[in-house]
């Protein structure tokens, strides 16, 4: 699978956004502060739920000035309740308020995302489902958000169209139903020079079928069943294949999937139907 997170990613993803905000200077930064002036501001907590961005807030400190030291105290993964304090920075003033909309945009949307993930995964606890993202994801903004559903205990699906084959109900009509659209992925992918891992989605009973009856596949999402046709679905691929269950699953009916034994749920709403969590970063 992708690693997005590998440093030449992340490294991309800082230099984007302080180009977006800085530009030709942190104008305000250069007037008011002097330039050899240096400080120290701490990250505090006013909200409470599972604290997201701790790694990426270091990547973004070095990445601003390397010289800045930041000493953190809770880490990515934690519950937080108001008034704690997650970071400590200390060096150059301007430096810190370079990186400090950057490192609060980034941890105050990540944290919320790991918040309603993890009470999306503790409603499947004891069940077999794992709880799957989707690219529902803000643009530009996917590597933090993918990365806050992994905090927050989700499993990562592909990270974008070039690390598989997902033929979805647009792509079976334009290719003229479920065995032309198959057959032609199965050509293309034999002439790749790594071959990608195949998921169909099927929208009904007969689409399931005419996929089971031609196999090649990895996995079959099924979309828009209730939990009792996903139910009788799950008992006639009888494991012959991974299954995911999608389309407009949420807090109220997480449950009633999980129990049907099905292998994967995917909710898009993890990454786009989120409140931030309030986060500040202040001098000391």
């Amino acid at each position: 699978m992708f690693n997005y997170l590998e440093p030449t990613y992340i490294h991309a993803f800082i230099q984007s956004a302080l180009a977006e905000d800085i530009s030709s200077g942190d104008h305000t930064s250069l007037s008011t502060v002097p330039r050899e002036a240096s400080g120290t501001a701490q990250l505090l907590v006013k909200d409470r739920g599972v604290l997201a961005g701790v790694e990426l807030a270091l990547a973004i400190f070095k990445e601003v000035d390397p010289m800045l030291a930041v000493q953190v105290f809770i880490h990515d993964g934690t519950w937080i309740e108001p008034g704690q304090v997650v970071l400590e920075v200390n060096g150059s003033s301007q430096s810190i308020l370079k990186a400090e909309r950057l490192v609060l945009n980034c941890m105050q949307r990540m944290s919320g995302i790991a918040t309603y993930t993890r009470s999306l995964v503790n409603i499947l606890e004891g069940t077999r489902a794992k709880l799957l993202d989707t690219r529902k994801t803000t643009p530009n903004f996917r590597l933090a958000e993918k990365w806050a559903c992994k905090i927050g205990g989700a499993v990562n699906h592909r990270y974008g169209l070039f690390d598989m084959i997902l033929i979805k109900d647009n792509h079976i009509d334009f290719a003229g139903g479920v065995k032309a659209a198959l057959e032609k992925a199965f050509i293309y992918n034999a002439s790749l020079p790594s071959p990608l891992s195949i998921e169909i989605e099927v929208r009904n009973e007969d689409e399931l079928d005419q996929v089971m009856a031609t196999g090649g596949v990895q996995r079959i999402m099924l979309d828009n069943f209730s939990p009792e046709r996903l139910r009788t679905a799950i008992r006639k691929i009888d494991g012959r294949f991974v299954t995911e269950a999608s389309g407009g699953i949420n807090e109220k009916t997480l449950r009633a999937y999980g129990e049907t034994g099905v292998d994967y749920i995917s909710v898009g709403a993890l990454t786009h139907q989120v409140k931030s969590l309030d986060l500040s970063l202040k001098a000391k």
